[in-house]
């Protein structure tokens, strides 16, 4: 089994910054593919950015140029890294993780989400 924990959500103005992190835990698994996931109210949720272990990103195009997505393969945690943040940043934030795991085999995980709102 694997827990992903997420913080650093919150309140933010226009133009700010946040970090938001994701740690999973567990036993007997290999994180492949880590990445997050958002969705604001009355809307489809979107995929906002992955990282693939040993390298590769990809990020939604409202995103690019704004966000990083980086990893601490030693320490199973993703980091996405969020500058200059409008309005429409707002929603909730979750993030994912692709692993392999030694009994059960290839499975996907969830973080529990956390809230992101950008004002003007």
């Amino acid at each position: 089994q694997v827990q992903l924990v997420e913080s650093g959500g919150g309140l933010v103005q226009a133009g700010g910054s946040l970090r938001l992190s994701c740690a999973a835990s567990g036993s007997d698994f290999r994180v492949n593919t880590m990445g997050w996931y958002r969705q604001a109210p009355g809307k489809q949720r979107e995929l906002v950015a992955t990282t693939i272990s040993g390298g590769g990103t990809n990020y939604a195009d409202s995103v690019k140029g704004r966000f990083t997505i980086s990893r601490d393969n030693a320490k199973n945690t993703v980091y996405l890294q969020m500058n200059s943040l409008k309005v429409e940043d707002t929603a909730v934030y979750y993030c994912y993780t692709l692993v392999q795991a030694v009994v059960t085999g290839a499975g996907v995980y969830w973080g529990q989400g956390t809230q992101v709102t950008v004002s003007s």
